[in-house]
């Protein structure tokens, strides 16, 4: 396993290096446009109010908004927001919002805007009582999970993000980012063993197969990549970003934490079902992890088909709306982007049963089993349990 791994972790590890943007400032969202400077307020008060200068006119409010930060900290100034309009939000008072500031004169309302609400609070709580569910559950387990996860946060916000925008391919740096968080989530959730090894070389080969199949009806199916968001990352960057790149970077990162799932679940079942039964040749060790992957794959399929059927629900609604038929539909670059990604990642998923099944049962017979301790039998413990419970009996009529 060691043989087969370490050339691929010391190709992840010089790939990093050779992709990570030393030294390069990548243009800020100020550079390019996007810039506007974020300022938390407070609405003070909110009146009906005319979007012109008819004071009889309507389909406008203006908010009396408290500055908490910013450039004038503490400053009260009066915002005129649309609300005709059912896409806005509406704000009342006592929200608490933020303002876009252009940076230019911070003494003059028409340089902030109301852009959305703060939701820092809530999303804080959740994520606490989410980490503490995973701990309670998991224990230390659970808290190497947890730190997993933020390592992979670092390398998409401290790798990937910026290797993309420093022009990178990236695809080139989605496949070393994933590697790097292959490597490092399943390594120091589960452990250095030969059962993490064999989940990483399932992972591995699956995704390798997801990145080529993806590439390949991207290629045939001529998909751009160019939805709303890329057109504009496009305007702003320019024609050196790789749009279908892009596309094929968001599946192999979309598809690994569903892998890492199965192939994870697979090689464990293989080991237990060793333990259970060390006499069990490697065909009957990969028969039975084969039975319980199927269960394991076709529900593992339907969530990623309605993972990405639930992100595209708007986009569908507005389709079904438009009065053209499913094949214009479903062949359309938007939603035929989301069908590539679903089925391609739906075959990795499916690939990568067999796959780690077959590796792990060739691993785990090879392996000296560790017999588990004989359990009594359900009829023995209603027994002894019986048996109890008339001992109790006769000690308390004694």
């Amino acid at each position: 396993m060691a043989a087969l791994l370490i050339p691929f972790a010391l190709a992840v590890v010089a790939g990093a290096a050779l992709l990570y943007p030393y030294g390069e400032n990548p243009r800020g969202g100020t550079d390019l446009g996007f810039g506007q400077h974020p300022v938390n307020a407070t609405v003070q008060s909110a009146t009906a109010s005319s979007c012109t200068q008819d004071p009889s006119g309507s389909g406008c409010a203006t908010l009396g908004v408290l500055m908490q930060d910013g450039p004038r900290p503490d400053t009260q100034i009066e915002l005129l927001v649309p609300t005709s309009d059912p896409g806005i939000p509406r704000f009342a008072v006592g929200d608490d919002i933020v303002l876009s500031y252009a940076g230019s004169d911070p003494a003059e309302p028409s340089s902030y805007e109301v852009v959305d609400y703060q939701r820092g609070a809530p999303l804080l709580v959740l994520g606490l009582v989410f980490a503490a569910a995973v701990v309670v559950l998991g224990r230390m387990q659970g808290v190497r999970a947890l730190t997993a996860l933020g390592i992979s946060f670092l390398v998409l916000v401290g790798f990937v993000l910026p290797a993309i925008l420093a022009g990178q391919a990236p695809l080139l740096v989605a496949v070393v980012g994933a590697g790097l968080i292959m490597f490092a989530a399943l390594y120091l959730t589960h452990g250095f063993s030969a059962r993490t090894s064999t989940a990483v070389l399932g992972t591995l080969l699956s995704l390798a197969l997801i990145g080529a199949l993806s590439a390949l009806f991207a290629a045939t199916a001529k998909l751009t990549g160019l939805d709303e968001e890329a057109s504009g990352l496009l305007g702003a960057l320019g024609p050196g970003i790789d749009t279908r790149g892009l596309l094929l970077a968001g599946i192999v990162i979309g598809a690994l934490g569903v892998l890492d799932d199965v192939t994870v679940t697979q090689t464990s079942a293989v080991w237990e079902l060793r333990s259970a039964n060390p006499a069990l040749s490697w065909r009957q060790l990969y028969r039975a992890g084969l039975r319980i992957g199927r269960d394991h794959v076709a529900s593992a399929v339907n969530t990623l088909v309605l993972a990405y059927a639930g992100a595209a629900l708007p986009l569908l609604l507005a389709y079904s709306l438009s009065g053209s038929g499913f094949q214009q539909v479903i062949t359309t670059q938007a939603v035929a982007q989301e069908v590539v990604r679903t089925l391609v990642g739906s075959i990795g998923l499916v690939a990568a049963v067999p796959i780690t099944t077959a590796i792990a049962a060739a691993v785990a017979v090879r392996e000296p089993a560790t017999p588990q301790p004989a359990q009594p039998s359900v009829a023995d413990r209603i027994g002894e349990a019986a048996a109890g419970s008339a001992g109790t009996a006769i000690l308390r009529r004694s």
